[in-house]
């Protein structure tokens, strides 16, 4: 089940530095990065999860949990993992759906 309460509205720079190991200054721009690059993506899955292309889903789905990840966005690495181990294994019972729209409302609440 995707992850429905995930809210990124009130970041700590200062924190999120620490963990990547970068000065709190860096922090804006990468999450705009992050922002600006998840878009594209977030809508080329959902492409991918329209046409049940599931080497595109994994791919997709990878990309974004990188990103998060290395942001420790966990919430949205976590469904992301999910989509991308699903989409290897071709499940076609799994709520792609579901989960991108969780991921695309996770990301809705980050702000720099």
């Amino acid at each position: 089940m995707p992850i429905l309460t995930a809210d990124y509205s009130v970041l700590n720079h200062e924190e999120m530095a620490a963990s990547i190991g970068l000065k709190a200054k860096h922090i804006p721009m990468l999450v705009g990065s992050f922002l600006e690059e998840s878009a594209p993506l977030l809508e080329s899955l959902e492409g991918s999860i329209n046409n049940k292309d599931y080497a595109e889903i994994k791919a997709g789905a990878h990309s974004i949990k990188g990103s998060a990840g290395n942001l420790r966005f966990t919430e949205i690495y976590e469904m992301a993992k999910e989509m991308e181990f699903a989409g290897t294994d071709q499940k076609e019972d799994f709520d792609f759906a579901g989960y991108l729209d969780a991921i695309k409302k996770a990301v809705s609440t980050i702000s720099i």
